[in-house]
Formats: C-alpha cells, structure tokens, sequence
C-alpha cells in the first residue's frame, strides 16, 4: 500500500530534450502549472550548476540530479514535492552508474525512478551498450521488486525505456521491424520486464485497446501533425499499485507550435490507499 498521505499521487515523466532549451521553450511554464507530486526527467543534458537556479532547485520542488559523465550527453532528474527518504544514483552497474541514465527517490510506501534506457543503432557499438544495460537492468529491476514486496512498498519505474513493445507502440511499424527500438530482442526483453519479473506497464493496461497513445514524434517532416509516433515513454509499476491507477494519460501539446520537447509528459494519477 502506498502510505503517502490521503488522496492521490501524481506522477509525470518526460524526456525533456535537453532541460536547458527546454526551459526556453515552455517547461517553466509546464511545471508551474502542473498537479503532479512527482516529475521524472530523462535527457536532461546539463551539470546541475548549468541550469537556471529555477530550473535546478523550483520553489516547492525537492529535486535530485544526476548528470552523465559525458558532458551534454543522457542525464535524468527527479522532482518531488515531499522530501524525498532516501535517493540512490545508479543500479550498482559499474559501467552505467556514471551515465545519468538512473535515479530513483524513496517516498513513503513507494519508489519513483527516473530512467533513460540506452537508444542503440542497429550495427553499431551503441546497439551493443543497449542490449548490456538491458541485461544488468532486468536483473536490478527484479532485485527491487523483491526488496519492494519484502518491505510492503510499491516501485514505479518511469522515463524513456526506448523500445516500443508491440506493434499498438508505433505507428510505421512494418517500416520499423529492423530499427533499433522495434527489434525482436528488444521487444522480448520488455515482455520479461511484464510476464517473468512481473512489472505492469500502467499506461497500456490502461489503455488495451488503442493505438498508442504515442509519446514521442520525430522533428523531422509532419510526424507530429500527422500523429505518426512511438509510445516509448513508459510507467512500469510493481502489480500493487498498478492496481490503484485512477487514470493514465499523454499530456500531448495542441500544436507543433507549442512543445517544448520531441517527447510528450506521461502523467499517472494513483490512489494512494
């Protein structure tokens, strides 16, 4: 049971395509306005000192960051409301811990953490860095649950996993079949996250019956306009409190004009119990 308080919790995440333009373009704004006691960044692309002090620390928000290694490269963040018990950067990987690609924030009765999975390109070392992350990721994330379940807490792991499970997931999908992010392995791998270690993507559960809802849309040509997109922005929750979702949503922008980010927010409201 998530012990938070009355009521419910909100939960948001989004790749931000790089935090700093994103405040540029609209984010300020987005957050200032938002219900959510929980926001997730992925992509975020900047040292904490690189941002605008009202971009790094908000008022209101307790905020967390951990930025790549790799100057200008991944980096994800965690915003909260409440004071966070306890964070933790990385999931103990010795190649990935430095890559700004985890960080997860206990809350009472629940674990909310942001994750930038690796993109990959077919035929390329980056393929090859994915298919390592997914391998000492699927391992961690069965290690949390457990711990999770033990402990009477609820996990939800948020952001951009990069890989569209079904063909439901993306709209050119047959003209994607071979493309990292759609490939067999991959897609596989993300059935082992829901059927072996038993995680619940929130949003499809939701959702069982329709084409996406897509979270993210190419720049190039009229992919947005056209609603020719990849739901790969994910909410991937212990069975508990999946159980408890009130609504699941795409926070999609009314026109091309006003995003701030390739990716759209995905916005989860749970009960809290």
């Amino acid at each position: 049971m998530v012990r938070y308080c009355a009521g419910v919790l909100t939960v948001t995440s989004v790749n931000v395509n790089g935090l700093r333009a994103a405040a540029k373009k609209g984010f300020v704004e987005w957050l200032a306005g938002t219900s959510a006691d929980v926001v997730c960044l992925q992509e975020v692309r900047a040292e904490p000192d690189q941002l605008p002090a009202g971009v790094r620390e908000p008022a209101g928000w307790h905020t967390v960051h951990a930025p790549a290694l790799a100057k200008g490269r991944a980096g994800v963040s965690l915003y909260t409301r409440r004071e966070p018990d306890g964070t933790r950067i990385g999931f103990g990987s010795e190649e990935f811990d430095a890559s700004g690609r985890y960080v997860e924030v206990d809350l009472p009765g629940v674990t909310v953490a942001s994750l930038y999975l690796p993109s990959g390109e077919v035929g390329t070392v980056r393929q090859e860095e994915k298919y390592r992350f997914m391998d000492e990721f699927l391992v961690y994330l069965e290690g949390l649950r457990k711990r999770a379940e033990a402990a009477g807490r609820e996990v939800v792991v948020c952001g951009d996993w990069n890989i569209a499970h079904t063909p439901a997931d993306l709209k050119n999908w047959k003209a994607n079949a071979k493309s990292s992010g759609f490939l067999p392995e991959e897609r596989a791998w993300l059935t082992r996250v829901f059927d072996e270690v038993g995680y619940v993507d929130v949003v499809r559960a939701q959702h069982p019956d329709q084409e996406g809802p897509y979270s993210w849309w190419s720049y190039r040509g009229r992919a947005f306009d056209n609603d020719s997109g990849w739901r790969i922005d994910l909410q991937v929750a212990t069975p508990g409190l999946a159980e408890r979702v009130v609504k699941a949503y795409v926070e999609r922008a009314a026109t091309h004009g006003e995003r701030w980010s390739d990716h759209a927010p995905v916005t989860v409201v749970f009960d809290r119990g």
